[in-house]
């Protein structure tokens, strides 16, 4: 949290009271579609990812998380609205479950948490534009190398079509890029 913000320790203090440390299974929905969250996950350990449903059936990965993230169905946590992404565990997961309204009512009150927030909101817009200019100038095989530094192992963690997914390219294309490799 401190890459954000220098936070006080009493403020940590106070945030880690509103968090509670889970181990979960791979495969568990943390928030599924259509859900209205009331949670801020941070991954602590393992792997997961957020991603929509076409009405084809088709799944098509947003984003893949590693420790130390933070992360949740913004848009839907912040309106009190049905979440339009499912947020999956792929590998076994520690994580920590912030209650939102908790902590939403520490930033009313304490200004090293709302500057912590502010801080915070700052890095989101500026990963999803990063995240755009990728799709927008790089290459399939560019985004794979790149997601391969981030998560050096990803071909032993998760399935190749959730790694194409997430690529924006198919699986067949996924599997010439790595032959190529």
């Amino acid at each position: 949290m401190s890459s954000f913000y220098p936070i006080s320790a009493l403020s940590f203090e106070l945030l880690f009271e509103t968090a509670t440390l889970k181990q979960v299974k791979a495969g568990t929905i943390l928030d599924n579609l259509g859900d209205i969250p009331s949670k801020i996950y941070l991954i602590n350990k393992g792997v997961m990812r957020s991603y929509v449903r076409l009405e084809s059936g088709k799944e098509v990965t947003k984003s893949i998380f590693v420790p130390i993230v933070l992360l949740a169905s913004f848009d839907a946590l912040l309106n009190q609205s049905p979440s339009g992404s499912i947020y999956e565990t792929l590998t076994d997961c520690e994580i920590y479950e912030v209650d939102y309204f908790k902590y939403k009512a520490l930033c009313s009150t304490n200004e090293d948490i709302l500057a912590f927030h502010i801080k915070f909101l700052e890095y989101l817009l500026c990963k999803n534009d990063q995240k755009h200019i990728e799709l927008l100038t790089m290459d399939a095989r560019e985004r794979y190398l790149k997601l391969r530094q981030m998560i050096p192992n990803i071909d032993n963690l998760i399935p190749q079509f959730q790694i194409a997914s997430y690529l924006s390219i198919t699986p067949v294309q996924l599997s010439r890029i790595r032959s190529k490799l």
